[in-house]
């Protein structure tokens, strides 16, 4: 799991940052095999705010993208913080770029684009309960 994360979001992205942080002590690691083989993860932590959930950390193994699996560890990562933290919303920072795939979700932005290590980003919410 390690490895793949800093292989997508330091090596690929080009982005040198401390990709493994304290919060990963704490989260939930979600993660989808196929054939025994790491696929796609995700993690779920609580937000900053600690009023939200929030999730990070998405990723598909390069071999393994074009078969929608980015849509199933999320839609997977969404379920779980359903169960686990029921009637909390989620909040996320995710690539401006990915921001329609996460719309499709039913996320909403809630901020304006802005530069997270010089990837932009965009703030997102998705209300459980409405």
């Amino acid at each position: 799991m390690a490895k793949a994360r800093v292989k997508v979001f330091v090596v690929e992205q080009n982005c040198p940052y401390q990709e493994i942080d304290d919060q990963d002590d704490d989260a939930l690691h979600m993660i989808l095999r196929v054939d025994g083989q790491l696929a796609a993860y995700t993690r779920i932590i609580e937000h900053e705010d600690h009023i939200h959930m929030s999730f990070g950390r998405v990723l598909v193994v390069e071999e393994f993208r074009k078969h929608h699996l980015g849509r199933q560890i999320v839609s997977a990562t969404i379920d779980e913080i359903k169960q686990d933290f029921p009637g909390r919303d989620i909040k996320i920072a995710g690539q401006n770029y990915l921001r329609s795939f996460y719309e499709s979700f039913g996320f909403k932005a809630v901020s304006d684009v802005y530069l997270e290590d010089e990837i932009p980003h965009i703030d997102l919410e998705l209300k459980v309960m409405e």
